[in-house]
């Protein structure tokens, strides 16, 4: 079952704005649940000017939930918010089934998609932060007294200790993470060492950064109709002309409302991102919300310190249907620079257009190098 709730401090403007910016977000909710392999069973919704301290949706609300639980033999809820622990219990109480808020649902997918150690580490970490607030839950030991050597004393209850042992876990993985963010410096100076310059592909998930990584680079990276099937991020040489070669990386796709442990415990990866010379922003020009992603995209970008890199907009799937039809092509300022390129990388529409204006863009910085 997924709960979507209408919060107006997080719709706020116009109602069909909200509307169709609260549809948006339930139908991302909804492909974020069947990218975990789930079967979506039941949807509710719900209006509220502000949530619940206790249950999120209120107890009326809880009750019909709790209702369509026992109906249609739901084993789990997600809600397609971020819960406080206090919430989430509560609600587990309440609807007699386990409930996942939004940032353990994207957690869930990155556990399975997750590939290098250096994903896997990062993963673990950012579960074991989001699980360490929430140990209460299915405990009826806890007020159980246990003492004995490495212990923290005679009066450390199992809570307490899980809890500590929990930290002990996050230090040893933080420390982990710092080797392979050593290991990846080194790599990434001895490319840079070189004259070529890094392009990074970032966008929203499912805009078809892979793909197009795959297209340009001649690479096999997982791509996939579906959110986050790329986690770990791959780096390759690309020949535009006998004069120009930058190395292209693909990265993690962005969500709307990312969660701050994934994007703190995937810092190491997206490091690629901050330090590229230029950000090609893959965009699905196809969607009814395209605008609202970019946005989130450039609000993730500014958390990592890559708002300042330059980007290239790259608007993918011109050949579906959209509200507003493009035409294969590069899109250029009153100054004549290229800002935009339009593509369509299954029906290979514009992709010259897009290495002519990566050229530009690559000759721009080595001139300004030069000055």
């Amino acid at each position: 079952m997924l709960v979507s709730v209408m919060l107006s401090a997080d719709y706020a403007g116009a109602n069909e704005t909200r509307e169709r910016a609260f549809q948006a977000a339930q139908d991302e909710a909804a492909d974020l649940v069947r990218a975990t392999g789930g079967e979506l069973v039941h949807i509710e919704t719900a209006k509220r000017d502000k949530a619940h301290a206790a249950l999120f949706v209120g107890t009326g609300k809880a009750e019909e939930l709790a209702a369509a639980v026992a109906q249609h033999n739901i084993e789990l809820a997600v809600f397609n918010h971020e819960l406080t622990p206090t919430q989430e219990r509560n609600l587990e109480k309440a609807l007699q089934c386990r409930v996942l808020d939004r940032v353990g649902l994207i957690l869930a997918i990155f556990a399975q998609r997750a590939q290098s150690q250096e994903g896997r580490l990062q993963v673990e970490l950012a579960q074991l932060t989001h699980l360490s607030g929430r140990l209460v839950r299915g405990y009826g030991h806890l007020q159980s007294q246990k003492g004995g050597i490495g212990l923290k004393g005679p009066g450390e209850t199992q809570l307490e200790t899980d809890r500590r042992l929990i930290n002990v876990k996050i230090t040893a993985l933080k420390r982990q993470l710092q080797q392979v963010q050593k290991q990846r410096a080194t790599r990434r100076k001895s490319r840079m060492s070189g004259s070529m310059q890094t392009f990074a592909l970032v966008g929203y998930t499912n805009a078809g950064k892979s793909s197009l990584f795959n297209r340009l680079t001649k690479a096999e990276v997982v791509a996939k109709d579906q959110l986050f099937a790329t986690l770990d991020t791959t780096a390759r040489r690309l020949y535009l002309n006998h004069e120009t070669s930058v190395i292209l990386t693909d990265t993690v796709g962005f969500v709307r409302d990312l969660p701050h442990k994934l994007v703190s415990a995937f810092s190491a990866t997206l490091e690629e991102t901050a330090l590229a010379d230029v950000l090609l922003h893959v965009v699905d020009s196809s969607h009814p919300d395209f605008e609202r992603q970019m946005d989130d995209v450039d609000t993730v970008l500014e958390e990592i310190g890559a708002h300042d890199v330059p980007q290239l907009i790259v608007y993918n799937k011109i050949d579906l249907p959209s509200e507003a039809p493009r035409q294969a092509g590069i899109l250029r300022n009153a100054q004549g620079k290229a800002v935009a390129v339009n593509i369509s990388v299954t029906a290979n529409l514009g992709l010259d257009a897009l290495r002519e204006a990566m050229i530009e863009r690559a000759q721009e910085n080595r001139g300004a190098a030069n000055q």
